[in-house]
Formats: C-alpha cells, sequence, structure tokens
C-alpha cells in the first residue's frame, strides 16, 4: 500500500513565490510613463499568401503612444500604400495582399512607440512568405536490384518554406511499412539495409507536406524490381550515413540535436548509441526510427562530447564517433527592468546576456545608439551597466539593450520614469486567503509610489511590526509565514510610506485543517466472482467541501454497474481477473488534497466440497453513539455470512410511544459496511434492530438496540394534500392528509383551519380542530373562490407557515340555455352547429363545456325508416362552436344545445332542425344469381336500404376469372333504377364469373358488392362434341381446307419444275426484298431468309463457273426474246414486244419486270 499526501501551499510554493516576487515594475497608467511594447510579431514571421498580413505592434504608455515603421532600416509610410492601414490606438499593420504579390512585402520591419517621455521600438521582424513549389517534372524509370543489395529511394523534395514534412505512402494512401531494415532517413530518403523479394512494388511516393498552407506535393512513383539471381551472400555493415570513421556536428543550445547513424549489410545491423564523454541527459533523450535517430531536446552545453554509434550483425562490428559541439544564440542573465526614480534619486539599468561565442552589448536611448543621444552628465555607461546619479525632473527616457552574435541577438526595453508619486497599495483590499495548516502562507501587498514605498505588516490589533521568524518580508512588500498555525489566522494590516504620504490594506488569512486519510485501502486477494471492498475513510476541514475520486491503475474505473462507489469506501460485486490492480482513493479539497493506493490479486477459486449456503446469522452488539436531539449513529457487528456474502443491512426501529410492537424498515446500507447514520424525528421512543440479507435470504433480527427517546419538537411540516370544494351549493369542504405519528414532533397534535373569500376579504376566519382530516364550511355563496390554508399545531408549537390553496364552494345548475344557436350543412354526412356562450356568471359552477343533443327525425325518402335513437356531443371547454359528424345523408334532423358544470347540465336551447342533403346511397341489399345456364347468367338484386336520394340506376360490372385468379377485361352495363334483375348471354360456358354491383344517385354511385358464379356444362355435352363431325357446316370447312392445300401443292410443282429454266426466275432470286420468305425446296414450305443461298440456282439448272447463266440446249428461255419492258400478266403468262437481240445481265436486272410485291402477295 501507498501513500501520497500534497498540500496546495507546499506543491506550488515555488510557482507562487516566483509570481509575487518575480514580476516587473508596473506603474499604474493614469500616472505619466513612456511607452512599453506589450505585443510584437515573432523575429520570423512567415506569412500565408492567401491571407492578409498582419504584423503585430501594441504599446502601452501616458500619454498614449503613437506608433511609426521602418522597413529594410528607412521610414516606411504607410499613407502612401493603399493597401497598408495601421489599427486605431494601435501600431499594429495590416496588408490586404488581394491582387498583389506577397513577396511585394517582404523584408525587415521595426515599430517604434513614442510619447513625450520616450520612445520604445520592437524587434527586427523579418517577413517571408510561405512556399509550397511544385516538384518537377521527372520521369522515374523502373529501378532492379539484386536480392540482398543495399538500396535508397531518394524523396528530393522542392525546397519549401518552412521545410516540408516528408513521408512515404502507397498509391492508396497507406503509409509504407517500416522497419530496421526499411526506415525513412532525416533528409526524407527511404533507405533500405537490404532489399528483398517482397519490396517489389511500382507504388513507393514520396509526399512532402508544407504546414503552413497545409498542402501536400507527390514525386512521381517508383517502380522497384527485385531481381534474384542466385545465392544471397551475406556482407559485414557499412555506414551509409555519416560515413567513415568519424564526423562533426554543431548544434544551438536550446535546440534539438538529432545524430543519425543509417547502415546497410546481410543480415540487417542492430544499432546502438553511447556517450564517450558522459551519459545521456534522462529526461531529454530519446532513440526513434528503430534506433537509427538518437535526440536530444533543449540543448544545454553539457550535451558537447563524443557520441558512438555501434552497429553490428553476426560478420562484424563497426563504430562511429561524433564530436558535437554546442554553441549558443545569446541568452539572459540579467534583463533590463524598468526604473522609477525620484528627483535626485541614483539607479542603475543591468543588462547580462551570455551565449557562444560571447556577444556584444550595445546601448540605445529612445531608439538612437547612447553615443549619438543627447549627453548626461547624470548618466554613465559601463559596459552591460548604465548608472544614474541625481536624476532631475524630465530625464524620463527608454533606453534599449541589444546582445548580439554571429547566432542571433537579443532586445529588450526598459524605461527610467523620473516622477514624485504617493504611496498607493495596489493589492484589492479585504481579500481573503486560504492557507492548509503547517504549509506557507504567501500575503500580497502589491503598491507603487515615487520614491518606492517601504512596507510594513501588522496583525489583528497589534502595534508591533511583524519581522523575524516565523515571518519574511519580501522586496516587494509580501509577507511570507513559513509554518502556518491556527492562530495565524486573523487580520493583517499592509501599510506602505514614503517620503510624501501613506497608504494601507487590509487582508485575511483562514488557516483550514489538513485532509487526512484515516483509514487507508489495504492489499486484497480475492477469489474470481466474490466481492471486494476497499476502505477510505477521510477526515478533512469542515469549512471545505471535499470530493473523492477513485482510480484504477491510475486511470478512471471501468465503467462497470460492478463497481459501486460510496462516500467512504470502493466495492468491487463478482470481480474478475481484470479487475485486478492498483486502487487509489484520491480525497481533493480546493487547498490539498490526500491519496492512498492498494493492491487489488485476484486468484481462482480453489475447488472445495459442495458448499451449502445458509441464510447469515443476526448480527449483535448493537450500539448508539454520537446522540443528537435528530439524529443517531447505530453500529453492529455482522454475523456469520455461511458462504454467502452479505449484500446490505436493513435497518428497522419501533416506536414504543405511537405504535408500540410493530417494526418498520427505517434504512438500509451496503453489506461492507457496519455503520449508519440515523435520521430521526421528535417525540418518538425509538427501538432498532438490524438484519442481513445475502442470497439465501434475511437473517433473523438482531436483538433491539436500547431505546432512544429523542424530545417532542414543535411540527415540522404541516398536512398534505389540502384542497377545498363545496358538496352543495351553499357550502366548502377544506380536506387535507393528517400527519402520522412520526411526524406530529409532540403530544396534542391539532390543526387551525384557515379560510377566505379571494379578493373580498383581507382577514382569515380560523378555527382549530383535533386531529381529523376535513372540515366543513356553511352557508357560503354559491361557487365562490376561497383561499384555504392547515396549518399543525402540538403542545410544543406551531408549524412552518402554511401554503395557501384556492378552492371554491358548491356548484349549482347553471341558469341559462345557449344564444343565437345556428347550424351550418357542410355535406350530407357533416353539420357545424354554433352558439353564443353563456356569461360565465350563470355557470354557477366550473365550466366543463357544452353538450349538443341531436336525433334523425325522419328520412326524405318514403322507403326509409323514421325517426331514430336521440345522440350526444359532448364539447369541453368554453367552446362556442362543434362538428356532428356521421349524419345520414337525405334526413332531417333536429339538435339543441345545453351548458354543463361539474353539478350537471343547463336548460336546453330550443329545438333546431336542418335537411341533409342527397348522398350516394348505400350497397344493394343482396346480389345473387338465380339462372345459370351454357352461355348465360340471371341476376337478381334487391334496393339498397339506404337510399340517400332519389336512385338513378345501377352500375353491373364483370369479368372471367381463369383458374390461376388472373382477371379478364371487365364489361360494364347500366341498369335503370326499376329493373331489379338482368339476364347476360353469349357468355363462355364452364367459365367462372366476378360481378360487381352498385346502386346511384345524382351524387354518385355508392358502395359496390360483389358475387361469382361459373356457367355449366349440362350433361348432353360429350355427345355435341361426338356429332360435330357429322354436321353440314363442318363438312364444308373441311372440304375447303382440303381445296385450299391441293391448289397450293399445284403451284409448288409447277414453281419448281419451271422457274429454274428462267433466267428472271434467277435475277428474282439474286434481288429478293429481304422480306421475302423463299420456300423450301423439299416441301414448298416457306424457309427463313439467307444470304448463303440468293444465288444458288434450282434444281434442274446449271451455274457455270463464271457465275452467268445459260441456256438449256432442250428449253429455251422466254427471256432472250423479250426486251427491257417485258412483264408476267397475275396468270404468270408472259406479255410484251418480241425482240431477237438479247440484252447483257446488267440490263436486265436494271429492268427486271418481275414485280416481286405481287409474287409475294400471290404466293
Amino acid at each position: 500500500m501507498e501513500r501520497t499526501r500534497t498540500r496546495a501551499g507546499a506543491a506550488v510554493f515555488l510557482m507562487l513565490i516566483l509570481g509575487h516576487l518575480g514580476n516587473a515594475l508596473e506603474v499604474p497608467l493614469d500616472l505619466a510613463q513612456p511607452p512599453t511594447i506589450t505585443q510584437q510579431s515573432p523575429k520570423d514571421y512567415i506569412i500565408d499568401p492567401r491571407e492578409s498580413i498582419v504584423i503585430h505592434c501594441e504599446a502601452k504608455g501616458k500619454p498614449h503612444p503613437s506608433f511609426s515603421w521602418t522597413r529594410n532600416g528607412t521610414h516606411f509610410d504607410i499613407d502612401q500604400d493603399p493597401k497598408v492601414t495601421m489599427r486605431p490606438r494601435s501600431g499594429t499593420l495590416v496588408v490586404d495582399i488581394s491582387g498583389e504579390k506577397a513577396e511585394t512585402y517582404e523584408g525587415v520591419y521595426q515599430c517604434t512607440a513614442r510619447n513625450k517621455h520616450g520612445a520604445a521600438v520592437s524587434n527586427n521582424i523579418v517577413i517571408r512568405q510561405s512556399r509550397s513549389p511544385l516538384w518537377s517534372k521527372e520521369r522515374n524509370e523502373p529501378i532492379r536490384v539484386q536480392e540482398g543489395e543495399a538500396l535508397v529511394l531518394h524523396c528530393r523534395p522542392p525546397a519549401g518554406l518552412p521545410p516540408p514534412i516528408i513521408f512515404w505512402m502507397d498509391v492508396n494512401f497507406q503509409r509504407l511499412p517500416q522497419s530496421s531494415r526499411v526506415f525513412q532517413a532525416l533528409n526524407g530518403d527511404l533507405y533500405f539495409s537490404n532489399v528483398l523479394k517482397e519490396d517489389s512494388r511500382n507504388d513507393y511516393i514520396c509526399y512532402a507536406r508544407f504546414p503552413h498552407t497545409q498542402t501536400i506535393q507527390q514525386k512521381q512513383p517508383i517502380t522497384l524490381l527485385v531481381l534474384n539471381h542466385g545465392s544471397v551472400e551475406e556482407r559485414k555493415p557499412t555506414f551509409l550515413i555519416p560515413s567513415g570513421s568519424s564526423s562533426s556536428k554543431m548544434v544551438l543550445r536550446g535546440q534539438v540535436l538529432e545524430l543519425e547513424c543509417i547502415t546497410e549489410g546481410l543480415p540487417t545491423p542492430e544499432v546502438s548509441w553511447s556517450k564517450l564523454s558522459g551519459e545521456f541527459p534522462d529526461k531529454r533523450t530519446s532513440i526513434v526510427t528503430f534506433q537509427k535517430i538518437l535526440r536530444i531536446v533543449n540543448v544545454s552545453d553539457a550535451d558537447a562530447g563524443e557520441y558512438r554509434c555501434t552497429a553490428h550483425n553476426r560478420l562484424a562490428s563497426i563504430h562511429h564517433t561524433i564530436r558535437v559541439t554546442v554553441k549558443a544564440a545569446p541568452y539572459w542573465i540579467t534583463t533590463p527592468r524598468n526604473l522609477v526614480l525620484a528627483p535626485r534619486e541614483k539607479g542603475q539599468l543591468i543588462c547580462r546576456a551570455s551565449g557562444t561565442p560571447k556577444p556584444t552589448i550595445n546601448w540605445a536611448m529612445n531608439g538612437i545608439p547612447i553615443e549619438n543621444s543627447p549627453e548626461d552628465s547624470n548618466r554613465k555607461v559601463e559596459g552591460d551597466t548604465i548608472i544614474f546619479e541625481e536624476v532631475q525632473t524630465g530625464s524620463s527616457a527608454v533606453y534599449q539593450c541589444n546582445a548580439s552574435n554571429e547566432y542571433g541577438y537579443l532586445l529588450s526595453n526598459a524605461f527610467v520614469n523620473v516622477l514624485s508619486e504617493t504611496p498607493r497599495v495596489l493589492t484589492p483590499a479585504n481579500q481573503v486567503y486560504q492557507v492548509i495548516r503547517n504549509n506557507h502562507a504567501l500575503l500580497d501587498c502589491s503598491s507603487f509610489g515615487s520614491p518606492i514605498p517601504k512596507i510594513t505588516w501588522f496583525k489583528d490589533s497589534q502595534s508591533s511590526t511583524l519581522e523575524g521568524d516565523p515571518y519574511l518580508l519580501h522586496e516587494n512588500g509580501t509577507l511570507e509565514i513559513y509554518v502556518v498555525q491556527a492562530l495565524n489566522s486573523g487580520k493583517y494590516i499592509c501599510v506602505a510610506r514614503n517620503t510624501l504620504g501613506i497608504a494601507e490594506n487590509h487582508v485575511y488569512l483562514e488557516v483550514k485543517e489538513p485532509t487526512r486519510i484515516l483509514k487507508q485501502p489495504k492489499y486484497k486477494v480475492a477469489q474470481r466472482n466474490m466481492n471486494v471492498v476497499f476502505e477510505c475513510k477521510v477526515k478533512h476541514d469542515p469549512t471545505l467541501i471535499p470530493i473523492m475520486i477513485w482510480l484504477k491503475d491510475n486511470g478512471e474505473l471501468p465503467d462497470d454497474e460492478r463497481f459501486l462507489v460510496d462516500s467512504d469506501s470502493l466495492t468491487i460485486t463478482d470481480v474478475t481477473e481484470n479487475d485486478a490492480g492498483t486502487y487509489t482513493c484520491i480525497m481533493n479539497t480546493t487547498l490539498d488534497h490526500d491519496s492512498a493506493s492498494a493492491e487489488l490479486t485476484v486468484v481462482e477459486a480453489a475447488p472445495t466440497p459442495a458448499v451449502i449456503y445458509e441464510q447469515p446469522d443476526p448480527p449483535t452488539d448493537l450500539e448508539l453513539t454520537d446522540m443528537k436531539p435528530r439524529s443517531v449513529q447505530l453500529t453492529w457487528i455482522p454475523g456469520d455470512e455461511h458462504k454467502s456474502p452479505i449484500h446490505k443491512f436493513v435497518i428497522q426501529y419501533t416506536d414504543s410511544l405511537h405504535d408500540h410492537g410493530h417494526w418498520h424498515n427505517l434504512t438500509h446500507v451496503p453489506g461492507s459496511k457496519t455503520t449508519a447514520h440515523l435520521e430521526l424525528s421528535p417525540y418518538v421512543h425509538y427501538s432498532f434492530r438490524v438484519l442481513a440479507l445475502n442470497a439465501v435470504g434475511l437473517s433473523d433480527p438482531s436483538n433491539p438496540s436500547h431505546m432512544y427517546k429523542t424530545n417532542p419538537a414543535a411540527p415540522d411540516e404541516n398536512p398534505s394534500g389540502v384542497k377545498g370544494f363545496g358538496t352543495e351549493h351553499d357550502n366548502l369542504m377544506i380536506l387535507w392528509k393528517p400527519l402520522s405519528g412520526l411526524q406530529a414532533n409532540g403530544p396534542g397534535l391539532q390543526y387551525k383551519v384557515m379560510w377566505r373569500q379571494k379578493d373580498v376579504d383581507k382577514n382569515w376566519t380560523s378555527v382549530t380542530v383535533a386531529n381529523v382530516s376535513k372540515f366543513m364550511v356553511s352557508g357560503t355563496p354559491t361557487f365562490t373562490p376561497y383561499e384555504v390554508k392547515v396549518q399543525a399545531i402540538n403542545n410544543n408549537g406551531i408549524g412552518p407557515d402554511p401554503a395557501v390553496v384556492t378552492g371554491h364552494s358548491g356548484e349549482d345548475l347553471p341558469v341559462q340555455a345557449p344564444d343565437s344557436v345556428q347550424v351550418l350543412v357542410l355535406n350530407s354526412t357533416l353539420a357545424e352547429v354554433h352558439w353564443e356562450p353563456v356569461p360565465l356568471k350563470t355557470v354557477r359552477g366550473h365550466l366543463k363545456g357544452y353538450k349538443v343533443y341531436y336525433w334523425r327525425e325522419r328520412s326524405l325518402h318514403k322507403h326509409n325508416p323514421h325517426r331514430v335513437e336521440q345522440q350526444l356531443l359532448s364539447f369541453s371547454g368554453n367552446k362556442s362552436h362543434g362538428m356532428l359528424p356521421g349524419l345520414q345523408p337525405y334526413s332531417l334532423y333536429l339538435f339543441n344545445v345545453r351548458v354543463y358544470n361539474g353539478k350537471g347540465e343547463g336548460p336546453a336551447s330550443s329545438n333546431l332542425q336542418f335537411e341533409t342533403p342527397e348522398g350516394v346511397p348505400g350497397p344493394p341489399s343482396f346480389l345473387r344469381i338465380t339462372n345459370s345456364n351454357l352461355n348465360n347468367l340471371t341476376l337478381e338484386w334487391g334496393p339498397p336500404n339506404d337510399h340517400n336520394g332519389h336512385l338513378t340506376g345501377y352500375i353491373l360490372k364483370y369479368q372471367q376469372v381463369n383458374n390461376s385468379n388472373e382477371l379478364g377485361p371487365i364489361e360494364e352495363l347500366a341498369l335503370p333504377a326499376n329493373k331489379t334483375s338482368v339476364t347476360l348471354p353469349n357468355l363462355k360456358y364452364s367459365t367462372r364469373y366476378k360481378f360487381y354491383f352498385n346502386a346511384k344517385t345524382g351524387q354518385g354511385a355508392g358502395p359496390v358488392i360483389t358475387e361469382e358464379a361459373v356457367t355449366i356444362m349440362d350433361e348432353a355435352m360429350p355427345s355435341r362434341q361426338a356429332d360435330i363431325a357429322t354436321q353440314g357446316w363442318f363438312i364444308g370447312l373441311m372440304c375447303a381446307i382440303a381445296l385450299l392445300i391441293l391448289v397450293l401443292l399445284i403451284i409448288c410443282f409447277i414453281k419448281r419444275n419451271k422457274g429454274g429454266k428462267y433466267p428472271v426466275k434467277e435475277k428474282e432470286d439474286a434481288h429478293t426484298d429481304p422480306e421475302f420468305q423463299p420456300m423450301k425446296e423439299d416441301d414448298c414450305t416457306f424457309g427463313e431468309y439467307s444470304d448463303t443461298e440468293d444465288h444458288k440456282p434450282l434444281k434442274g439448272s446449271r451455274t457455270p463457273s463464271n457465275g452467268t447463266v445459260h441456256r438449256d440446249s432442250s428449253d429455251e428461255s422466254l427471256v432472250d426474246y423479250g426486251g427491257g419492258d417485258g412483264q408476267f400478266n397475275e396468270d404468270g403468262s408472259f406479255i410484251g414486244q418480241y425482240s431477237g437481240k438479247s440484252s447483257i445481265r446488267e440490263t436486265a436486272e436494271a429492268h427486271s419486270p418481275v414485280n416481286t410485291t405481287t409474287m409475294n402477295s400471290f404466293v
């Protein structure tokens, strides 16, 4: 178990003392003073070319200073550049570079703040534009390397300002895996100590991220091909960076030293580091990038020396020594501080800086080198110090100290302000300091005056100054008390005086008791699934608010309901292996904290025989402590758990004064606790007992404790549930829930009942009644508001001032009916009723709303029934209209309106009537199929029960339904209103039909009813089918079909025997319309068109090899006798003029008389 205790005063004392004692001299701004630079841009200021340039220069002084700038050593006239503005009462420059190149404003800027007492200057601010240039165009040839060889993939990013951050990724923007074999060097190159076959890939991409502009540039992908031309030989380590056996490195003080050691070899060499001239600084050293880079941050002079890098594999070990030298830009030893001097006083400004090499100190006054400033016999410059003797009024000025060497410079302003001022205390009056006992206390007394005031301290009414042990007075007036004790509490008076006057201030010191953990958590070993309790009992100052925090392994507790945090304990139920660790309780207050830790070890439960679990034994040794009028502390000793942990203890009490022998549950506490703080009521004779509860059940009760009698007291509370209402029109019933015996707090419980008429009576009427729950006030006006309240009283006094409740005396029935009742019929089923609300005074009670009684007197159609039962609609609240839905169309309605309250309904308004217009009819009363035949069906129906107007007819729709329940097209039939049946002819036999039927009025069609029916197949149907073959019409049809087939066969035969002898036929074949379907040769049926058959001759014809067709020796072609305009008649005979001249094939084709359309049509 570990324990730590921290006090706020001790832990942060050094920080406080630096804050109290290290502040520079502050002159109140209402006093004359030279300028002081309060804000300026950094010396090296890199700007974003996409945004306006803002160069900060802020200063204070009295009077407020004016500002001017130099650029590159010459005056910068901002009035001549419209792009440059200076902020009001400020020296800050804003440069709008929109439409301009940012590099136009690059340079060295310096700000001067000036008033009549002097001039302060800023650092030289170097403005440079950030740059993120594009990668130069390049073509990367694939790199081929033998497996096992070393390799460097060069990045060579473009030079940016500031320099870019380099990283290697693949084409999917995933970082390339690195290891001790493959890694990135400081310059961004990717090194391979040796390449493997798996290094082959085509997407080695180097990325450069320019942090100032947040842009990323990428190099063209590099392809690496690893070759394998045989066995790979192992190699000794060799240094790639740095080369050779030794090198040197210079680093500036305060910067980061990075030493790099990159090697190649096979196997991959391992790298280690050491310092030959000492040890590494522990907290500032890290070795990164797989041991390749040694990094030391915030370098000091002690980091100079020789560092050794060692690389080795199983073949050899090599070394490289790096000699590190540390130089230093100037840094402050003593910064010059402002001086406030009274006339004829003396003082000095000290400016001490160090660096390597040693910096040079130069002084200036009001921005002008001091050697060029007006001489002052009272001022003497001695190196890094200016000495002032007997300064004179009007000699105030600002002095600049510049310390520089080749690595940089420091510039500081310090003023000398000559003035006379009476003392003033700047610390707020009546400030309260709270400190923990035994810690340091620092009481502030910040003051100002010229000459500088002398500070003295007094305590309470003591006349002696506070000097010597335990007090220490610091130069700036702060009073320190080394070890604070309770007797140091009180009022402290700070007095500041100089030759011109005196001032004082009062502060107060409160000493608080430290926070201490009295009972610390202890080391625990717990079996899995058991419960663990860590106790952490704490004592703290009662005026401080404590906060208890529990940690596990210095982190937050797991978000698990098994971890139960109480005010002084942590309980972990059903522990698991993951719960093992260190648990720390921390008690925090606003001033200090205390903590303690303990470890939890979780072990497996040892196998044991079957355990018999029982309910726990009752607790014993009940004891009452810390007895107060309204509370008591109860402690006990738990009984045996019987192998089952106790989950909680239940505390019960009995009151032998009011309820003797009956035990009541008072509270319960976790099973880890053995004490309970019990809140008690006055005038009760308490006895307590405790029961323990585990997984099996409750234990028997413990033996009762000693009786504890609380003294009687006045009631703490009044009855609840107070309300006032009337049961009759002339009374007011006041009800309340009586107090219980525990709530009575003493004997003689009574109630003071008070009432008055609201907004009428100023005084309360009251009566004191016994311990009852109601009181009746008679003779009240009807429904009048009353304010009522009930107060508890006993022999020891009265209860608190009771709350006022508003109630009303009894209600009576309303006396007036609503006026101006009207009705607006909106449609055939909806009407809107309007009325004028009755005056509220006539309601004579709580207005509940209005009721509309309405009924259907009769239908406007002679066939419909008459009056129906009366209906009622209620409209809550003070409404003036309501809707009557669900009305019957084409009907006469009557209605009236009544107001109602909590007592009942008032009189009804006069009955009014209205008629609803015609609507759509109701569904027909029935639809049935009365006659089903082979091809017709008869339907009968009844008219609608609700005509809702004059019927104008019926609509019948029907459609076929096949075996898969698919619906056919709908047929529609309009029927007159006087018909009640219809026969549908020409239906298909043995077919199911679905019918849709509805009635209609002038307002439209009503709801549809449906029916289905099937046409039948009678018993003679099979014989009819068999006798078809003997019917005359059937025989004639068959003969016509046979004759047509015969004609087609003859035509096919003629075509087959004659078509091949006519070149005209050949030409037809060659120029057949694509839509023409040729007949197959074998069966004279129409075949598919094919390009391959375009030039095939018919059977019986011959085609020479040259593709032309010649006349057969036995058959002559009619084309040989015909001219270009010959043609066939419809019967196929040839007509035209005869000519003995034979035309060539192209002519015949061009003037072919064959009409393919006619032929297609014929065929």
